[in-house]
């Protein structure tokens, strides 16, 4: 099944000389598939990373999501794909320090509303628990190491079961052991859970043994396997 394709996306910066960034991509993401983007800092991996979230719907081109064409939706359905169908994990966690662990990793589901809160702890509880700190759930956010929190960070983008987790350097803020443990729970979610995960890095280590690499140069695709 194919979660997420595009179709000849083109990108340009107008700031003042018109500048293309991103050069007729073309990419298909498997169900299950653990892909990382590599390539040189300014070769337009974050931006293609934004566009194929749909927070940048500046671009020529076709998206879709989970068979859904995504040109010429209102920003109200943007928001809801991003919510339900897509879950986000940043080089920095974005965790608010005055509510607990638990309450973090509840925030994006208790926003789109489709279970009771009770249900929703649950389900929280259950993602802490797949990444072994359930026992940190009750403690606020700022008393966490720096791995931890990206372990939350991580419980909070699983939290609405989405079909495809995107990833922006997760590991850019981690030493090496902490980055070892993120690639190890990418690696079962996708193995175990067959979580689709779609992973900017500048690691080359880690896209090494990712199941597919995407590399990029100057906007383009320079190799895809």
């Amino acid at each position: 099944m194919t979660v997420l394709k595009t179709s000849g996306i083109n990108k340009y910066f107008h700031d003042p000389v018109t500048t293309q960034v991103l050069k007729d991509v073309s990419i298909a993401i498997q169900k299950g598939e653990f892909t990382s983007i590599t390539g040189k800092s300014g070769c337009g991996k974050s931006t293609l990373l934004y566009i194929l979230s749909t927070m940048d719907t500046d671009y020529e081109g076709e998206l879709w999501i989970d068979g859904v064409l995504m040109r010429d939706k209102k920003e109200k359905e943007l928001a809801r794909v991003r919510n339900e169908k897509i879950g986000f994990v940043f080089q920095f966690h974005y965790l608010l320090n005055e509510f607990s662990v638990l309450r973090n990793v509840m925030l994006p589901a208790l926003k789109l509303g489709k279970y009771s809160t009770d249900e929703i702890e649950k389900k929280a509880l259950d993602k802490l628990r797949i990444l072994g700190i359930e026992q940190e759930a009750e403690k606020p956010a700022n008393r966490l190491s720096g791995g931890q929190k990206q372990r939350v960070a991580i419980a909070r983008a699983l939290i609405n079961d989405p079909l495809l987790i995107m990833g922006d350097e997760p590991t850019g803020n981690l030493d090496k052991k902490n980055s070892g443990i993120v690639f190890d729970i990418f690696q079962e979610l996708s193995k175990k859970y067959n979580q689709t995960l779609l992973i900017v890095t500048h690691d080359p280590e880690f896209a090494a043994n990712t199941d597919r690499n995407i590399v990029m140069e100057d906007g383009r695709i320079l190799s895809d396997g």
